[in-house]
């Protein structure tokens, strides 16, 4: 029961849409214009370099707020798996931002949200490694959403691999083991929410990232 309100404690953080009310000072509705998705990309290819990084600035946060959340509601009454339920929060803060209850469930696709999952749990080297390889890759092709779902697939392996060996000392291994469940399932879904990109990348279609203003009306599907 712990882990489920943990979770709610989570969502609730993340139900707040960075992009969405920063679209709303601006008198638009994120998801109808560029890709639709209410996410750092297209803040950034919609509103603008400074939306863009208010959005990633607020989507690393909510983790960070379920995080200090549940740490103070719970870290004195379960000592040993306290970590284990911030993280059940954290992973909480990625579905209220991917599936937004008052928005009909069409939010972001939680990349920012999971970097901030990442950050939190505080092993430099998966933050480093994931930073080099986005920026790598993003800068060799253009493409945002091939760097997300490659950096997504080497934070699993890397929280594993880094687990295994030790380094993270603060959860015993039953505890460790549910916490690779919650990156594998986060980055799943997260990977899942790309499948249109996919589609679009095999196809040579998908959209190259651009620093100027394109404030372009989003087309039906």
């Amino acid at each position: 029961m712990v882990r489920i309100i943990c979770i709610l404690i989570g969502y609730a953080c993340g139900l707040f849409q960075t992009s969405y009310i920063i679209g709303k000072f601006s008198h638009i509705d994120i998801r109808d214009y560029g890709s639709g998705n209410a996410g750092t990309t297209n803040a950034l290819r919609t509103m603008g370099k400074a939306a863009g990084a208010l959005t990633l600035l607020g989507d690393l946060l909510k983790p960070m707020a379920a995080y200090l959340i549940v740490y103070l509601l719970f870290h004195n009454q379960y000592s040993e798996m306290w970590k284990l339920l911030c993280m059940y929060a954290c992973a909480g803060a990625v579905f209220g931002h991917i599936f937004p209850v008052y928005l009909k469930f069409k939010g972001g696709k939680g990349i920012a949200t999971i970097s901030g999952l990442g950050i939190i749990f505080g092993c430099w080297q998966i933050i480093l490694s994931g930073i080099i390889l986005f920026v790598v890759v993003t800068a060799l092709t253009k493409y945002v959403s091939l760097a997300s779902i490659l950096m997504m697939v080497m934070f699993v392996v890397e929280v594993i691999i880094f687990g295994q060996a030790g380094y993270f000392k603060l959860l015993p291994p039953p505890y460790l083991y549910e916490w690779y469940g919650i990156v594998i399932v986060v980055s799943v879904v997260a990977i899942y929410k790309h499948k249109a990109n996919i589609v679009r990348l095999i196809h040579h279609e998908e959209n190259k990232l651009s620093f100027s203003k394109n404030k372009v009306k989003r087309q039906p599907e």
